[in-house]
């Protein structure tokens, strides 16, 4: 296995304890990848205003008429927007989403903190994910590993995440609480390889997150909405967006055929739109494509599934329909 660094957002390869390494590039030369890597603001621009746009009409439409049936659809549509912040928050923390760095985690911070996730806490153990993935240091086994485990095993934990009775687990993923793993010989490190600058600015965006999310219901009550913040943002967030979390994080990884590779420890998911939007916002779905070039952003990634497919690079990789994956990730537990 050979590691790459990834380039940041300027170019200039990221400091030790920030880079996100992957496997050796397969499949595209390196102009290609030159050019899809390339930033544009106006697509990220786009990216932030669609999600606004979600989010006010569905807030919208609900206080108007306050109605269960609109109340329950706008409750649908809130989550998909805030599963979209929780992708815009990753993009930021790829350095993916604008070319200035602070511009960059500027959005990426104000992105995780709506939705409770310190932006911070996030970068620091997606690029464990990234560089050690399905490895014993990998921070994700714990919600992707194991599969299939079952028919009714994820039906139960996604239940439970609908009923919000697992959100505490997931907050405390996102503000980095996977601070230790096992080596192949069983015995417990810290997860230390993050430079000081990544580890300093994860310590201040939590306590910028818990500020928030304490002043946000106290101002919402005192101007008179807060029963509609505790309907329209509050319980999606505890719930619904639980649901979504699990789901895009089991489709992804879930029952894979070899942990070793990323084609084939990642899965790259295509649904219908009405389906699709809901499920993987921004692109989200092109995952094998994100591991194998994690510097390319989220509008580039069908383009770059397409050239890899004309290189013959995904063959026999998981490109799957969601049915075939809902297959994959239901299945029976596995006999040894």
């Amino acid at each position: 296995m050979t590691d790459e660094v990834t380039k940041t957002a300027t170019g200039t390869p990221s400091a030790t304890g920030e880079e996100f390494r992957v496997m050796a590039r397969i499949g595209l030369p390196p102009a290609d990848v030159k050019r899809l890597t390339q930033l544009s603001a106006a697509h990220g621009v786009w990216s932030v205003v669609q999600i606004l746009l979600l989010i006010g009409a569905a807030v919208t439409a609900a206080i108007l008429w306050w109605h269960p049936v609109i109340i329950v659809a706008a409750i649908i549509a809130v989550s998909a927007g805030q599963h979209a912040l929780a992708v815009l928050s990753h993009e930021a923390g790829h350095y993916r989403l604008f070319d200035n760095r602070t511009l960059n985690d500027f959005v990426g911070v104000i992105s995780g903190m709506l939705i409770g996730v310190s932006n911070g806490c996030y970068r620091i153990v997606h690029r464990l994910h990234h560089n050690h993935l399905y490895e014993p240091n990998d921070p994700d086994l714990p919600l992707m590993a194991g599969y299939p485990r079952g028919k009714s095993y994820l039906a139960k934990k996604l239940a439970k995440d609908l009923l919000g009775l697992t959100a505490h687990k997931n907050y405390a993923y996102f503000f980095g609480a996977p601070a230790t793993s096992k080596d192949v010989d069983g015995k417990v490190r810290l997860l230390d390889d993050t430079s000081p600058r990544l580890r300093n600015a994860a310590l201040r965006e939590r306590w910028m997150v818990v500020a928030f999310h304490v002043t946000a219901p106290i101002v919402a009550f005192a101007t008179g909405w807060g029963v509609e913040y505790l309907v329209l943002w509050v319980l999606p967030l505890l719930t619904v967006f639980q649901l979504l979390l699990r789901l895009r994080a089991v489709m992804e990884h879930g029952a894979p055929v070899d942990t070793t590779s990323p084609i084939l420890a990642s899965r790259t998911n295509f649904a219908p739109w009405w389906l699709g939007w809901w499920l993987y916002p921004l692109h989200v779905n092109y995952h094998i494509e994100h591991h194998l070039y994690p510097s390319i952003p989220h509008y580039r990634l069908a383009e770059c599934h397409h050239l890899l497919n004309q290189q013959g690079a995904l063959e026999g990789g998981q490109v799957m329909h969601i049915r075939e994956t809902l297959g994959c990730i239901f299945a029976d537990r596995a006999v040894a």
